[in-house]
């Protein structure tokens, strides 16, 4: 029986989590905060551990935040839903890496990039697994929008692919689930987007995808290299992609697409989609369904059933 059948037996068992979030104090004692793991833009990240010491290891949910790739931080984790999410994890036994990667905006980064520095990020947390506490052979993704999208390449894509920083190669770990939250899994298939022009729509993100090089007249093979579906297999981790009926930003035939690839060549892919809502589970014409609340219990059931 597939995760999504499990919808209400789940939600009868969900936690009530706390309305403040667990890491809304400064720098609480079991978090390392601007902990920097690449030289190249001197990134950082963000560990939240859960509350008193463990005798063993960790196992890793690594989080990358929204924001068109162009905008957003790592401090997204503290906030709001994500926060929500960010301490269910660590109630439930997880430390949650979030993620600070260079931004494609004024052509200084590309998607790519961005892509290739949360890559980095995780072979950091791999090289430095014993003092960090880290048990890396059981980390998961997750993200919203932009963030949404890093997720499923960090889940899918093969280790070898986009290398960063050489001191941070041949490192090993394990992924076993990823979860995104109404991000893309496709650049290249412009009927993914709406809009009367969807070839304008989608070549919004050209120059994120492209940088400088916009008018290069091979862009639809830096579309598909930065594309999740292209590197979805039968033995991919598992994958939920969560998606609103009515998000104009990132449409939900998105998770429909990835969808119908998984279910091609047997990949484990399960999609939840919400009624009435828009981008940022923002209500359109009436209440969401599921709410906001049974979504991150959703979020939170689906990454302990597979760590």
């Amino acid at each position: 029986m597939s995760f999504s059948q499990h919808f209400l037996s789940l939600i009868a068992f969900s936690v009530t989590l706390a309305t403040t979030c667990l890491f809304a104090q400064d720098e609480p004692a079991n978090t390392k905060l601007d902990v920097q793991y690449k030289e190249n833009g001197k990134l950082k990240m963000d560990l939240y551990y859960p509350v008193g010491k463990s005798s063993g290891h960790y196992p890793v949910v690594i989080y990358t935040h929204g924001g068109g790739w162009a905008a957003g931080s790592k401090q997204s984790a503290t906030k709001s839903s994500m926060g929500q999410v960010v301490s269910g994890l660590t109630e439930r036994g997880f430390c949650v890496a979030a993620v600070e990667y260079r931004l494609a905006r004024n052509g200084n980064a590309t998607i790519h990039d961005c892509v290739t520095d949360c890559k980095d990020a995780l072979r950091y947390l791999a090289k430095n697994r014993d003092a960090l506490l880290l048990d890396m052979n059981c980390v998961s993704t997750f993200g919203d929008s932009a963030g949404g999208h890093l997720a499923q390449m960090l889940l899918l894509t093969p280790k070898e692919s986009f290398p960063g920083d050489p001191e941070l190669a041949s490192t090993e770990y394990r992924l076993v689930a990823g979860v995104s939250w109404y991000g893309p899994c496709d650049f290249e298939n412009i009927d993914l987007f709406n809009h009367d022009d969807r070839a304008d729509f989608r070549d919004r993100f050209a120059t994120r995808i492209l940088g400088s090089d916009a008018e290069n007249p091979n862009k639809l093979i830096r579309y598909r290299e930065v594309s999740p579906v292209n590197y979805l297999t039968k033995d991919s981790p598992p994958l939920l992609m969560i998606q609103g009926d009515k998000d104009t930003t990132i449409p939900v035939k998105h998770a429909y697409h990835m969808q119908q690839k998984a279910e091609a060549i047997g990949a484990p892919v399960e999609i939840m989609i919400i009624k009435n809502s828009g981008h940022n589970w923002r209500n359109v014409d009436s209440d969401m369904e599921p709410s906001r609340e049974e979504i991150i219990d959703l979020t939170l059931e689906f990454l302990v059933e597979h760590q």
